[in-house]
């Protein structure tokens, strides 16, 4: 079993566990929502990729801005191929707890979503968020495009200077392009409306992103 220094290390892409071929299985409707978790998603819609801690309480922050159409949980950026839970908690896939966000951009921009990110979570503190340690609860933007990845870096640096400014070190948010989203397991997607009095331990800087 990994301690928690070995934990907050990426494993060696030859380390990592296998995986498998099939991707996880899960129900094709939002909890909250009513509209679909698999694509193909709507004409008018775009994609957002974060990671900023645990999964549960960073899809909700997202599901309840209006203008976002749907919200899935996984893993991604990291090296097995359709992990679990369990492996994705083990260390030894190198993958972070992600939000897939599916978004109208006529009615949400990405700047504003961009910003929810950031004032969500503590994006200083590496490879954990508060209590939550492991290479899964990194803080990260998986950028689609060009322009997701300019707007993610320009807000990037406004952020960290105002974090530095109000006395937090630098911000650690790894910011890539989008890689491969592997849906996380049912009882995942939307936990905590399906039970409301489940752990959410995400908590801000009270650092305003401008």
């Amino acid at each position: 079993m990994f301690g928690l220094k070995q934990k907050q290390a990426m494993p060696a892409a030859e380390l990592a566990l296998p995986g498998r071929a099939s991707p996880i299985a899960i129900h094709d409707k939002h909890f909250v929502l009513g509209t679909k978790l698999l694509p193909p998603f709507p004409a008018n819609s775009s994609l957002a990729m974060f990671g900023l801690g645990c999964f549960w309480g960073a899809e909700r922050k997202f599901w309840q801005l209006p203008g976002v159409l749907s919200t899935s949980v996984g893993y991604a950026a990291g090296y097995t191929p359709n992990p679990t839970y369990q492996e994705v908690c083990s260390g030894l896939t190198g993958h972070n707890e992600v939000v897939r966000v599916v978004f109208d951009p006529a009615l949400v921009t990405y700047d504003a979503l961009v910003k929810v990110f950031f004032e969500a979570h503590n994006p200083t503190q590496g490879m954990r968020q508060g209590n939550d340690v492991g290479t899964q609860y990194r803080s990260g933007i998986y950028f689609e495009n060009e322009t997701q990845q300019r707007t993610a870096e320009e807000i990037a640096a406004r952020f960290d200077a105002a974090l530095r400014a109000a006395g937090f070190a630098s911000l650690t948010t790894e910011i890539i392009p989008a890689p491969e989203f592997y849906y996380a397991e049912d009882y995942h997607q939307q936990y905590l409306a399906k039970n409301p009095g489940g752990y959410c331990g995400l908590g801000g800087t009270g650092v305003t992103c401008s």
